[in-house]
């Protein structure tokens, strides 16, 4: 069995997730923590695989947890789920070793296909010990990181609209010019380019013209495809 600790500040949402991961076929909930600080002083004596880590908690967040373990040398697996979407936390997850990362709310499908995978990781590396490179293509390429998207955003949608903002470079564009080059709603558009701005791909702008009032174009930020990508 795959033994899981939860680490979770809220006691409703940590029994919800332990009642998800009971439903997956070879995992077991060894562990319930409601704070950062109470499972850093817990991990050490509790023998687990892998964290259902939350960010956002009084005290040592979900981040500075992540530091911590890895800064021990513990061999423990961590899928991060937090309502933090901000570019900067998820690609600091990524970077301290984060095996995926589902965003707050999320269906149990979700849940349920991070876990799948990860179990069939844990298989090929216990079964083979020497993987050649298409095996380790094909097990990169069922685990590749998928956040989850807001509820409205569709994914295919999203990598046009993307497409699109790539070909202005970076020049300023409106949601009505967009909307245009998409071929969708500006009521629409406006939820793809707001969703893009929060998760820091685009910035918007306040931009004066030589008449009328001035108005506001988004401007890719530059960051861009490290980030979005992820999404698709």
């Amino acid at each position: 069995m795959i033994r899981v600790a939860i680490v979770e500040d809220d006691p409703m949402v940590a029994e919800l997730n332990k009642r998800y991961i009971e439903l997956v076929d070879g995992f077991e909930v060894c562990a319930v923590f409601y704070s950062a600080d109470g499972a850093l002083q817990m991990l050490d004596q509790c023998d687990v695989d892998i964290v259902l880590l939350d960010v956002f908690m009084p005290g040592m967040n979900g981040i500075e947890l992540l530091m911590k373990i890895r800064e021990k040398g513990k061999s423990i697996d961590v899928i991060i789920v937090s309502a933090a979407c901000d570019n900067a936390t998820i690609m600091q997850a990524l970077r301290f070793g984060a095996i995926d990362y589902i965003i707050k709310p999320f269906e149990f499908e979700r849940l349920n296909d991070a876990l799948v995978k990860y179990k069939e990781l844990i298989e090929v590396m216990t079964v083979q010990n020497m993987i050649n490179q298409v095996d380790l293509d094909n097990i990169r390429s069922k685990d590749h990181l998928n956040i989850q998207v807001p509820k409205g955003i569709d994914r295919n949608t999203l990598k046009r609209v993307w497409e699109k903002v790539q070909t202005f470079k970076q020049t300023a564009f409106s949601t009505e010019e967009m909307a245009m080059q998409v071929g969708i709603s500006r009521v629409s558009m406006r939820k793809y380019l707001e969703f893009m701005k929060e998760i820091a791909v685009l910035k918007l702008e306040l931009i004066y013209g030589t008449i009328g009032r001035p108005v506001y174009k988004y401007r890719a930020t530059g960051l861009g495809s490290q980030i979005i990508i992820r999404y698709f």
